[in-house]
């Protein structure tokens, strides 16, 4: 597409100015000026290229007779060009110069809607020199373009395009303030003289470089001109109006400071008559376009008679060479007639043997039997024969294509040809004639099309001038794209590439996805690499924020472009838009590009793919801050790692896998899971490394961290390896498989059971399905049951694979198992998981063979196992709650059941009679509780403890009590929780009985139900007021403690009625205690009952009566023992007094205005006369109604 040189314009004043005054001349038309014609073939030029531009630069650079030749051949060349229209620049100067100055303006503001601004009319009537007073002398005859006559009506200083006509009547002139007027006058006459020096010294310091070293610059281009001062000035310009458009306004006014000689605002002070350019980044996206050649650009080329000519040829003045002389000029077209002559008579003689040629084609269709018809095929006749093409000039003109429909065939295409005798090079232009000729003999067999000529005698000058009042525009560019109608393939696509940028800006962004498949085919199909790359740029910038709809749609046209063109393409014209884009402002169109390299990854290099678009997305990910970008950016590495072959590439998948799994975002850690895992396991598969590296990488890292955090384990780092790990468990179970000794063995075809739904977990996602890993579900179906058939009756002999898990892999998860904190219910959590998906993956015989076998080496039930002094505490750590919660639940039929709950009943007995702490118990019993399906066998094991003999297996059973209550159903604990308590109650120890406290504090706080919260308060009641208790000091400390950990959460009535008169009276006690040891202990658990129930809404009458009197009791005893807690219950004091003297003042005012209110006036009208005051909201109504506290 050619570009327009925004320095060079045809229709500017200067070349209007030296135009003579003369009518227009209807025998010349302006054509394309060629720096150097072939001898062979000197007028064919393209059609749609601009003539005035490159006349006046050959001129400029080819003095004398060089500049002849030119105007010769561009003159000449008129004959070949298309219909020609009058000028609109003839038409506005016709106009100026005869005065109609209004049709100018209308003019002037159709062309300025249609976007094709005048630079004539725009100087017109932006000088306001064209508009003055005057004493109604008419313009000089040297001044055919200057100023109009008078026009009264305006002011001093007024444009037609500034006029306020409102001010002046239609009565007459109204002359007021002469004196402002001839100051105005003289001041904008002061500018146009700055103006016009300015721009005098500018073409002066233009010419400053001597001729000389212009050569040397030319010849030499690693020696830089120096800047001239124009152009100094109109740089400075363009980068001063890109410093604002972008918000660089500081960075502009600096700008603008450092150059105080020019003025920013007005670009006529770059210099006079100059024509502004476009932006910066208009001249940056055409940097490197020069203009077209004719062999270039060049579609249709014919030569016609110009007398022939039908349509509306009103010529414009060609432009001529300033210095030639009238002369000169006539010599000129004296040569260009004769020329036209010779052609015409050529025209005839070549128009006679197309008809010859043409009657013979008919008669050979005739004699043929063969119904499709017959041509000459001239790209077969040119590729086998170029001599004959070149002696024998009739094969040229049977191309059907050579012969445009626009004149019953007597248009002639010249380009392979015209003057065969003359041609120094037949070959050559016979290529040239045939370019593409697949896509002409795709056309050829098209008719040519026939229309009736007049039988008038008609001139052309008539016809010319007849035929131009059909309103057409051609002198346009999109006239010009309308008047030229494709003829091939390529020419489609030309069109294309030439008319979508300027279609894609009008069409509705909801709908610019509809644009999508036109531009595909156009970049695909499009032979300028220029082109191709305007077109991709568009497709990513089609819609500013793309929703996810439009991504896809994108994304699906580039991989359709990736099929269609390449990798070599893909690499350089699509991996660049995307590299564009990579730091764009909108998260998504960062999101398209992240999408487009994983779409992509097939059709790319594989060179490409494990470097610059492994390094794209690694930027990306470790620098965009958007979760969706880098959710879309570790699925597309994914995808990169199921194509990458690079080895190397290894170490860094696993860097980018640890820290994508280090995200903060869930949904990118999801993603790592769902896509990236799988595909860089299923790569480790292939390498061999899964296992001799990747998953032993993971275990090592768990073991520093263990080893590192023995004061304070990092959860996040144990949860991120270890989430890793779980994800590796399929692809680990799938090389087992693969690797078998029965693989081979394995048959699809016959009677194949299908998979249990419960066989094994549920994937994250299908990447993770073992089906998808291994093929099919009919092969990993045969080889699950080979599987298990080797387990249980062939052993394991020969399966490296599966003996690296049992001797390698076991032994160290169970090893790092025991070393974890048991009291983190998030590492018991994560590792039981682990577990349990690790044994329903590698299934129940491999379960009940190889990990419970290990498990129960090292878990050995006596009481020489949990001899903490001898370093045999085993039975306390983690690896109890993680074989009871990961192993031992996998699979729950009876005799599963039954082995958890004797083990659970085992481990129970024997941490209670050896006096060991209970936390690997109560992690079991909390992970198991938090599952409901628990719950009754967690019962069951329980009611063992509650029928114990041992008082200390008793005393355990009651407290796990306390862990499997929250959660668990009213009906469960009233059926058997309940009575399992109080069952523990009756017995003689004491201790058992304080051991029930908190869980009897539990069911007051959870449950819902009156008579079993009526059972618990008198068994607590019990435990307060029954005299045996009185010197019991562990069960008031027990007491106190649950009633400071449920009174906030417990019915208010039951913390009302019952805890705080007990609080009180346990206050009270401990005042006279004797011991100061129990005295300090008891009032140390009041102060943290106390501060809990503090929050609570206690009403005045049990604040006044229990709550005050049991803190200032308390605060008796802390005076003595605990001075820093006192200091703070008296600050508590005071506040709750506070609260019950507001609450008295507020219940006196609300009686004494309810008391005033109903005075002198009935209760009823009063309510009446307030609610129809209440008309401002519904919230106000409903304040009317709300109880004072």
């Amino acid at each position: 597409m050619a570009s327009v040189n925004p320095f060079n314009l045809s229709d500017s004043e200067e070349e209007a100015e030296r135009r003579p005054n003369e009518t227009v001349d209807t025998e010349r038309s302006p054509s394309d000026g060629a720096p150097g014609p072939p001898p062979g073939n000197p007028f064919s030029p393209p059609a749609d290229a601009e003539p005035p531009t490159l006349l006046l630069s050959s001129n400029r650079t080819s003095p004398s007779g060089e500049g002849i030749s030119v105007s010769v051949a561009a003159t000449s060349a008129m004959a070949g060009s298309a219909e020609t229209r009058v000028s609109v620049d003839v038409i506005a100067a016709q106009l100026i110069r005869d005065q109609y100055i209004l049709t100018a303006l209308e003019f002037h503001t159709e062309l300025l809607e249609a976007g094709r601004e005048l630079p004539r009319l725009r100087d017109y009537f932006s000088n306001p020199g064209n508009f003055e007073r005057q004493s109604g002398t008419p313009p000089a005859k040297d001044q055919v373009l200057g100023p109009g006559g008078p026009l009264n009506r305006a002011g001093s200083i007024s444009t037609l395009d500034s006029l306020d006509f409102a001010r002046y009547s239609d009565d007459g002139n109204r002359e007021s303030d002469e004196r402002v007027a001839v100051l105005e006058f003289e001041l904008r006459k002061a500018k146009e003289t700055i103006q016009a020096l300015r721009a005098n010294l500018t073409q002066a310091a233009e010419s400053e470089v001597p001729s000389q070293e212009r050569k040397n610059f030319k010849s030499s281009p690693e020696i830089q001109e120096p800047i001239r001062p124009l152009e100094k000035r109109a740089l400075n310009f363009l980068v001063n109006e890109y410093l604002l458009k972008n918000e660089y306004k500081l960075s502009s006014i600096t700008f603008s400071d450092e150059n105080d000689d020019q003025d920013f605002e007005l670009w006529d002070d770059v210099g006079l008559n100059i024509p502004k350019p476009p932006d910066l980044l208009q001249l940056y996206r055409n940097c490197g376009t020069p203009l077209p050649s004719p062999r270039d650009t060049v579609d249709v080329s014919v030569e016609v008679n110009f007398g022939d000519l039908p349509g509306n040829c009103i010529a414009q003045d060609p432009p001529k060479k300033p210095d030639l002389s009238q002369q000169q000029q006539t010599e000129v077209v004296q040569e260009l007639e004769y020329q036209i002559s010779l052609l015409n008579n050529e025209k005839q003689s070549l128009a006679e043997q197309i008809k010859k040629l043409q009657s013979e084609i008919q008669t050979l269709k005739r004699t043929v039997s063969s119904p499709p018809p017959t041509t000459l095929d001239l790209g077969s006749q040119n590729t086998s024969n170029p001599s004959s093409s070149c002696s024998n000039t009739n094969t040229s003109s049977t191309d059907p294509l050579s012969v445009p429909p626009t004149d019953n065939g007597k248009y002639l295409d010249i380009r392979g040809g015209s003057e065969p005798e003359t041609d120094p090079d037949p070959p050559a232009s016979q290529n040239t004639s045939h370019p593409h000729p697949q896509s002409h003999n795709k056309l050829k067999s098209r008719p040519p099309v026939q229309f009736d000529q007049p039988n008038r005698k008609l001139s052309p000058a008539f016809l010319q001038a007849l035929l131009s009042f059909c309103r057409m525009c051609s002198d346009s560019r999109l006239g010009a794209e309308v008047s030229r109608i494709a003829d091939s393939e390529e020419s489609v696509m030309l069109m294309l590439g030439r008319c979508l940028p300027h279609i894609v800006p009008n069409v509705l962004l909801a709908k610019r996805e509809e644009l999508i498949p036109l531009i595909l085919c156009t970049a695909c199909l499009h032979p300028e690499p220029k082109e191709r790359d305007q077109l991709l740029h568009i497709l990513f910038n089609l819609i500013k924020r793309p929703d996810d709809e439009q991504r896809q749609m994108i994304l699906t046209g580039c991989v359709a472009f990736a099929r269609h063109v390449g990798p070599t393409r893909v690499e350089a014209e699509l991996l660049p838009q995307c590299w564009e884009q990579i730091n764009h402002k909108y998260p998504e169109r960062r999101l398209l590009v992240a999408e487009s390299c994983g779409a992509l990854a097939p059709y790319l290099p594989k060179e490409i793919r494990s470097s610059l678009v492994l390094s794209m997305l690694q930027q990306m990910l470790a620098e965009d801050k958007a979760d969706m970008v880098r959710e879309a950016v570790v699925k597309s590495l994914g995808i990169i790692m199921g194509y990458i072959d690079d080895p190397d590439k290894y170490s860094q998948g696993f860097e980018l896998m640890l820290l994508s799994l280090s995200d903060p975002s869930e949904r990118v850690v999801s993603a790592v899971h769902q896509v990236f895992i799988p595909a860089f396991a299923a790569w480790t598969t292939e390498l061999g490394t899964l296992q001799t590296a990747l998953i032993p990488s993971l275990l090592t890292r768990i073991e520093k961290l263990l080893m590192q955090g023995e004061h304070g384990l990092d959860e996040h780092k144990l949860h991120v390896f270890l989430s890793a790990l779980q994800s590796l468990i399929p692809p680990l179970f799938a090389v087992v498989l693969q690797n078998a000794p029965f693989t081979s063995r394995a048959i699809l075809h016959g009677d194949i059971p299908a998979i249990e739904v419960t066989r094994f977990p549920r994937p994250a996602s299908p990447l993770q399905d073992v089906a998808t890993i291994i093929g099919s579900r009919e092969m990993l179906s045969a080889l699950l049951l080979l599987y298990d058939h080797q387990l249980e009756h062939e052993g394991t002999t020969g399966w490296d694979s599966l003996l690296w898990v049992v001797n390698q892999l076991l032994p160290q998860l169970i090893e790092i198992v025991g070393r974890i904190n048991v009291t983190s219910s998030t590492c018991v959590h994560e590792f039981s998981r682990f577990f349990w998906r690790f044994c329903r993956t590698f299934g129940k015989i491999f379960t009940n063979t190889k990990v419970k076998p290990q498990f129960q080496e090292i878990l050995r039930l006596s009481e020489e196992n949990v001899d903490v002094s001898a370093g045999n505490d085993i039975l306390t750590k983690a690896t109890v709650p993680i074989y009871a919660t990961g192993v031992l639940t996998c699979y729950n039929q009876e005799e599963d059941r039954k082995l958890l709950v004797g083990f659970l009943e085992d481990v129970m007995t024997t941490l209670s009679l050896s006096h060991a702490p209970l936390d690997s118990l109560k992690a079991s019993f909390v992970e198991l509780g938090a599952n409901p399906v628990y719950h009754e066998l967690l019962l069951t094991v329980l009611w063992y403890g509650v029928v114990h003999t041992s008082a200390l297996v008793r005393c355990t059973a009651a407290r796990m009590f306390e862990l499997v209550l929250r959660g668990m159903s009213e009906a469960l604990v009233d059926r058997r929780a309940a009575p399992a308590l109080i069952t523990l109650c009756s017995g003689p120890e004491f201790s058992v009985r304080i051991s029930t406290i908190p869980a009897f504090g539990t069911i007051m706080e959870t449950v819902t139900q009156k008579e079993l919260l009526e059972r618990v308060k008198m068994q607590l009641a019990s435990f307060l007021e029954d005299p045996q208790y009185q010197d019991q000091h562990s069960l008031h400390m027990e007491i106190i403690r649950t009633f400071g950990r449920v009174g906030p959460n417990a019915e208010p009535r039951f913390r009302d009625e019952f805890v705080l008169p007990h609080l009180h009276k346990l206050a009270l006690g401990n005042n006279s205690q004797a011991v100061e040891s129990k005295r300090i202990d008891i009032a140390t658990q009041l102060f943290e009952a106390y501060s809990a129930l503090s929050c609570c809404f206690i009403s005045e009458e049990v604040m006044v009566n229990h709550f005050l009197p049991g803190l200032r009791c308390l605060r008796a005893d802390m005076e003595q023992l605990s001075p820093e807690h006192e200091v703070i219950l008296s600050s508590m004091i005071k506040e709750c007094e506070i609260k019950v003297e507001n609450r008295g003042m507020a219940d006196a005012q609300g009686s004494m205005s309810i008391a005033s209110s109903l005075v002198g006036e009935d209760a009823k009208t009063k309510f009446l006369s307030k609610m129809g005051q209440l008309t401002t909201s519904g919230a106000m109504l409903a304040n009317v109604f709300q109880r004072k506290k």
